[in-house]
């Protein structure tokens, strides 16, 4: 809450805040009108707010970012947060703001990893080289909590090296990993650390030592992976996903030099330690509020801890890039995920443009399918997509054709409505009202 001026020619002022781990210490009081009220302390020299920042990069990131009031006094943590979101976009330029708070929230929660139930993965792709993916490695290595890096170590070596502290995972060119189906299957078992390593108490075991005795080894440990193209999609639903560009005209970074810039960067890393050490018992017994459900809840949960420990308006940028990154991410799974959530979604279709009745033959929901110039239908096997290809699509839904009597046609195999709507609801998004 910000003291009242006791003049008009007087500017208003935070009251000092403590810093953690310096008893009797106390930041100085800061001034308030020098500084928006949706600005974090720090944010003055990032990249992004400076006039060397485009035209039209300032205007999106307005238009992202919702204008949100301070919730308390400026805090240590919202000053290192800030610090570190300006540190990343010097040397790397993210899509959007949204992920460049979602990738300063995930450095800082590698920091508390011991207090989280699931360890979000951090998913750096893009379509093609040269878009930043290892620039924003180097710069995570050199902040987040006990790094180790990996480009082709085996599982065995990388669950032998996760200890009740776990390190944090970077695995660049993941692409060598799991680019193709021949070379993922070889790393089946690097795909199965992952995937068991986002949640705590999933250890993997193996037998080990001269008498041959049964072994459980950890694998939580939070990681980001950096690669050309998506990850398979078991790591990417469980992960924030940060999705590079090629820099575009105009946008510009600072070229990274280890000898340089490693230090400072360490300082930093240093800097957030000391000030979320104290708080691994606050942050465990945590349960905030989410504006997502299920796995990915899961994954952001850290993230909003952190965000809400450090106060300010990073709670509220927090909830807003997982909100926005989350639906995205589901649009792309429902535009590019398996067959067998599109075919629902397009019989959903096909029964509203036919008026919702009781029952549709199946010939003609196959003609509906495979009429749609955008579908995947009329190329689906050797001749487009049959009845049995339907009945295997739908079968794991318990859904099978039946024999209905159709006015003038008289009794054919078809689909009644109700056998969907179970799974529509289940599945498929909430369709899109038509415009009047």
């Amino acid at each position: 809450m910000t003291a009242q001026p006791a003049a008009a020619s007087r500017q208003p002022t935070w009251p000092p805040v403590a810093i953690p781990g310096q008893a009797g210490a106390h930041r100085s009081a800061v001034p308030t009108g020098d500084r928006d009220s949706s600005t974090p302390p720090g944010s003055a020299t990032s990249a992004s707010d400076t006039d060397s920042t485009p035209t039209e990069n300032r205007s999106m990131e307005s238009a992202d970012r919702p204008a949100t009031p301070f919730v308390g006094p400026l805090t240590e943590g919202a000053d290192l947060l800030a610090e570190l979101r300006s540190a990343i976009e010097t040397f790397v330029v993210l899509p959007h703001r949204q992920a460049l708070d979602a990738v300063t929230l995930w450095v800082a929660a590698t920091h508390l990893q011991p207090a989280w139930q699931h360890a979000p993965r951090l998913a750096v792709v893009g379509p093609a080289k040269r878009c930043g993916k290892s620039r924003l490695l180097d710069v995570l290595h050199e902040t987040v909590h006990d790094p180790f890096i990996t480009v082709n170590s085996t599982p065995a070596a990388v669950f032998r090296s996760i200890t009740a502290n776990p390190p944090t995972l970077l695995v660049d060119e993941a692409d060598t990993i799991f680019g193709s189906p021949k070379v993922a299957e070889k790393n089946e078992e690097m795909r199965g650390l992952l995937n068991s390593g986002h949640h705590r108490n999933r250890p993997i075991t193996r037998v080990a030592g001269n008498d041959h005795q049964p072994t459980k080894f950890r694998t939580f440990a939070m990681a980001a992976l950096a690669g050309i193209g998506d990850l398979p999609d078991t790591i990417m639903d469980r992960s924030v996903v940060i999705r590079m560009r090629r820099r575009a005209p105009g946008e510009s970074v600072r070229p990274y030099r280890s000898r340089r810039d490693t230090p400072a960067l360490n300082a930093l890393r240093q800097r957030l330690a000391a000030w979320l050490g104290p708080h691994l018992e606050e942050a465990a017994d945590s349960e905030p509020a989410m504006p997502v459900e299920d796995r990915a809840a899961d994954t952001w949960e850290p993230l909003i801890v952190v965000a809400d420990l450090a106060g300010g308006p990073w709670p509220a940028w927090a909830r807003t890039a997982c909100q926005m990154m989350t639906a995205y991410e589901q649009g792309q799974e429902e535009d590019h995920g398996g067959l067998k959530i599109r075919i629902l979604t397009d019989i959903r279709q096909v029964f509203a443009s036919c008026g919702d009745p009781d029952a549709l033959p199946t010939e003609s929901l196959l003609a509906a399918l495979r009429a749609d110039a955008e579908g995947p239908w009329a190329e689906y096997g050797n001749g487009g997509l049959s009845a049995s290809g339907l009945q295997l699509l739908l079968a794991d839904y318990q859904i099978r054709s039946a024999n209905h009597r159709f006015g003038d046609i008289g009794q054919r195999k078809g689909f009644s409505r109700s056998q969907f709507t179970d799974a529509w609801m289940r599945y498929c998004p909430p369709p899109a009202h038509a415009a009047p």
